[in-house]
């Protein structure tokens, strides 16, 4: 049975971080190159058991599953590669050098858009580009704006602008993730 974790007044599930993400590929040597090469990810061995062809790749905390499947476009009537736009579905990876990331995509030749999001004076730099099969990867440095949770009990912020009502007390959901991040701006880990 699991266990009863208040999140606006709702069970949530025992979850601890996000694992992988799986695609599908047309060619899994093309996906593995883009992914090894631009990206930084490692091959790692995946289980024997699977009867198709794919290959598991592994860095920053997170896995990328490729599965081949050389008829993708027979699931997507777009077959002419898609714009890149910013506000499509996309992974997205925290860097640490957006200027050196821009460099070495234009050294390889790959097509980006680069947008700005600004906060309170913070600013996020990002620039997006596909994978060989069309996905939009996003590199930013999104740590810039500060994770502050809406219904926090901590921060006392007008939240007009998002929501209608404050809900009238803090779940257990909110109040530990201000701990953490008050952990987080301190620099103190447990």
């Amino acid at each position: 049975m699991l266990d009863s974790v208040e999140v606006n007044n709702s069970a949530a599930l025992p979850l601890l971080s996000l694992n992988h993400v799986s695609l599908l590929c047309r060619s899994v040597w093309d996906s593995m190159r883009f992914y090894e090469q631009v990206l930084g990810f490692v091959p790692i061995k995946r289980p024997s058991s699977f009867k198709f062809n794919g290959a598991w790749l592994y860095n920053y905390g997170i896995g990328i599953h490729l599965i081949e499947h050389p008829s993708i476009d027979d699931f997507d009537t777009i077959v002419e590669p898609r714009p890149i736009n910013p506000k499509d579905n996309h992974i997205s990876f925290q860097c640490t050098d957006v200027g050196l990331v821009l460099r070495r995509l234009e050294d390889m030749g790959m097509k980006f858009v680069t947008a700005v999001v600004e906060d309170e004076g913070n600013k996020v730099e990002q620039v997006f580009f596909h994978d060989p099969d069309g996905y939009m990867v996003e590199l930013c440095n999104c740590d810039n704006i500060p994770i502050v949770p809406l219904s926090s009990c901590s921060f006392k912020r007008r939240l007009s602008n998002f929501i209608k009502s404050t809900p009238a007390k803090c779940g257990f959901m909110e109040k530990a993730m201000m701990e953490r991040l008050s952990m987080e701006m301190l620099n103190i880990s447990f």
